[in-house]
Order: C-alpha cells, then structure tokens, then sequence
C-alpha cells in the first residue's frame, strides 16, 4: 500500500474526535491547481467567500498551476489530512488518470470526495474566416488534413479532451496547441492565431455576439439556452458528440468524515441557494448535487469514461 496513504489514514485515526469536536479552528485553503481567470479559480473564490461565514473560518485561495494540474494536486496530496486543505478538481483530474501514468499520485488513493460543485457545457468557436459552420469546419479540415488546429487551455484539460474527441467523430486530422490557460488560448483564437477551440460560454458569448470569433455550436445534447440560435455539435454534424466541464472538491486523504460530511452540506447550500442558481443560469451553469459517497462512484465512473475517449481517440498528452 502505498507509505502516503498510510501515514495519511493512521494519523487521521487519532485526529479524529478531537478534530471533529473542534473543526475549524484556522483558515482553510482551497488548492486550485490551474492559472487565475479560469473557471476553477472564478468558482473556488466564489465558494470560498461564501463558506467562510457559515464555517467561522476564512478561506483562502491558492493557484498552484503547471504540468497539467500536477503541481497543485501533488501539493494538496501531500498537506495530510487534517481538515484544512482541499482541491478544487475538474475532468482534467479524471483524464489524467490515464494521461498521465506516471503522475506522483493517485486521484482515488490519495484524495477523499467532498462535493461536486457545477457542469457546463462548451462553445464550438473558431477564428473569423474560417468557417461558417460545423460542416464548413470539418470539409476544410478534410480538404487539407493536418492543416488546420485548434487551441486548448492545456493538455489534458476539458477543453483539450472536447476538440481531441471532435476531432476523432468528425474523422478529421487537426494539430492541437496547448496553452498555459484559457485566457492565452482565447487571445489567440480572437487575434486569428490558431484556428478553433471549445470553450466556456459565457466566457465566449460577447466575442461571438460582437464578432470577434465565429459561433459554430454548442457541446450539450440540448441548445444552449444563452445562444438558442447555435445548433449543437451533434445536431450539426457530428451525431452523438456532447462535451462538458465539471468542477468539484476533494481533501486529501485521512481528512475525518464528519468533517467531509460537513463541507459536503455547506458547500451543497451554497450550490443551490437561490442566488447562486440564478447566478449561475445566466452563466449557462448547473449544480450538481451529490453526497461525498455518491461524487466518489461519479468520479469512478468519469475516470473510466475519459480513459475509453482517450483510448478511442488516441489522445497524447501534449
């Protein structure tokens, strides 16, 4: 078994009822292991703000990026379990399992479920000038196969795994170009440097209301209620494509349970206030509610969802 795990569960078995009695006692930090501006960040500070009067605590946030949320997840699997450290984790997490084998730690071995947070699903969204469509899209990438590329916030990540996967359905040949964040990604799809990427809409919506990038589609199995007049990915083209980006929370192993089950009912009531829903509808955003026993079978079964993608689509990690 593997020696962090076991230093983690045998001092969280004598932490236990005194930490459970008392938690929390100090600030408690929110590890994002991805750049400031994206939505794990915008939705980690989010949460943190709104945490933080109900557990009489502060919460603080720390972007810990690099080597596709290696660094910060390794950082949060090894600051013990003790209450005070949790990882806001994506898809990217779930995909790294497979992506990444030699990463130095294990997302179910090394981390315990705490709360889903939310889901979205993406914009299809390409350069002006390049297509006027999902169709025009796919023929010029048929047309000259290994010509054409798209853009990602990094490799692994939802975005990355969305344009891998389009590609694959679509049966086109694309160069993929990794950036260090989404927000370098859009610069350069709005300046006319690379050529499509899925992203997040609302991040997107005023680039193609203003026409700074085309709207091609969106990624759900279902219009998308901010842009009605985009048709989805599979209704243009691509039958049976959808896509979508999810974040939620995870401590480190050993963290006590009455503790979890805490920041699960906590984070659960911020998540479905009536402020946040209506909040997050304008975003194109939906809570995911589950218990920590219910988000651990989720990420079991996305681990194995994102390894058949990537298998299928013969997705590299860079």
């Amino acid at each position: 078994m593997h020696r962090r795990f076991l230093l983690a569960a045998a001092a969280a078995t004598l932490a236990v009822p005194a930490l459970a009695q008392a938690w929390p006692m100090r600030t408690i930090r929110i590890i994002v292991p991805f750049g400031a501006g994206g939505p794990a960040d915008i939705y980690a500070r989010y949460l943190a703000e709104r945490l933080s009067g109900p557990l009489g605590q502060n919460m603080v946030v720390e972007n810990r990026p690099g080597a596709g949320a290696v660094v910060g997840t390794d950082a949060a699997a090894n600051a013990g379990g003790d209450g005070y450290t949790l990882l806001m984790m994506s898809n990217t997490h779930t995909a790294n399992e497979t992506l990444l084998p030699n990463r130095p730690y294990a997302l179910m071995r090394d981390f315990v479920p705490v709360a889903p947070v939310n889901i979205a699903n993406h914009a299809l969204v390409a350069r002006t000038g390049l297509a006027s469509s999902v169709a025009d899209l796919i023929a010029k990438a048929k047309a000259a196969p290994g010509t054409l590329n798209f853009a990602s916030s990094g490799p692994g990540t939802p975005y990355h795994i969305a344009g891998a996967a389009f590609c694959h359905r679509a049966g086109i040949r694309v160069e993929h170009i990794p950036f260090r964040g989404s927000g370098e990604a859009r610069t350069a799809i709005i300046a006319g440097q690379v050529d499509f990427m899925f992203d997040s809409i609302t991040t997107q919506i005023e680039n193609i209301r203003s026409g700074r990038v085309v709207g091609l589609a969106t990624s759900g199995a279902r219009r998308n209620p901010l842009l009605p007049d985009l048709p989805t990915v599979s209704e243009a083209g691509v039958p049976g494509y959808t896509s979508s980006i999810w974040l939620g929370l995870m401590a480190p192993a050993g963290t006590p349970g009455p503790v979890v089950e805490r920041l699960n009912a906590e984070v659960l009531k911020v998540t479905t206030s009536p402020e946040t829903e209506a909040l997050w509808r304008r975003q194109a955003v939906e809570a995911m509610r589950m218990s920590p026993a219910e988000f651990g079978e989720f990420l079991k079964k996305d681990i194995a969802d994102q390894a058949e993608i990537i298998r299928a689509a013969n997705i590299r990690p860079s």
